[in-house]
């Protein structure tokens, strides 16, 4: 197998890696010991666009950007696959979660195809919780299939 089929085997493991860590992250980090971050992503009692929430991006995209530094400055070169891996991720849940659910762009509000719906519905339970006990569907791209029975 050459370097750049591992390199991009590395980049897919990645990124399908990042939706359990996205999903680990938001039931035991941001639903425990950093809700005084995320909780105005569900409280909305602000005025601002940003939100405390918007740290986690934050922290994500640091990774990614270490490992893609030290993968220009070494001969680690699995950290190009690891680190765009983790950057594809963090783009396609902005996507995703913050354009297509909660329109902070105004894109893709026609969207209505079997998936879309499935994954609006996910997350519409996820947020009728507003504390951070008692939540479901922590995941973004992988929602379990019952959100995708009419």
């Amino acid at each position: 197998m050459t370097n750049i089929a591992i390199g991009l085997l590395i980049f897919l493991m990645t990124f399908c890696i990042m939706e359990f860590m996205a999903w680990f992250t938001h039931k035991y980090v941001m639903h425990g010991f950093l809700w005084s971050l995320h909780k105005d992503h569900h409280h909305k009692d602000h005025d601002s666009w940003f939100e405390r929430n918007d740290a986690f991006f934050i922290f994500y995209a640091v990774i990614s950007m270490s490992f893609i530094m030290i993968a220009n400055n070494t001969s680690f070169w699995y950290g190009w696959g690891i680190g765009f891996g983790i950057l594809a991720y963090g783009i396609a849940y902005f996507v995703v979660h913050d354009i297509f659910i909660h329109q902070r762009f105004k894109m893709f509000r026609t969207t209505n195809n079997w998936y879309a719906r499935g994954v609006r519905r996910a997350h519409k339970i996820h947020h009728k919780h507003l504390g951070k006990e008692d939540g479901e569907c922590f995941g973004m791209l992988f929602v379990p299939f019952k959100y995708f029975k009419k």
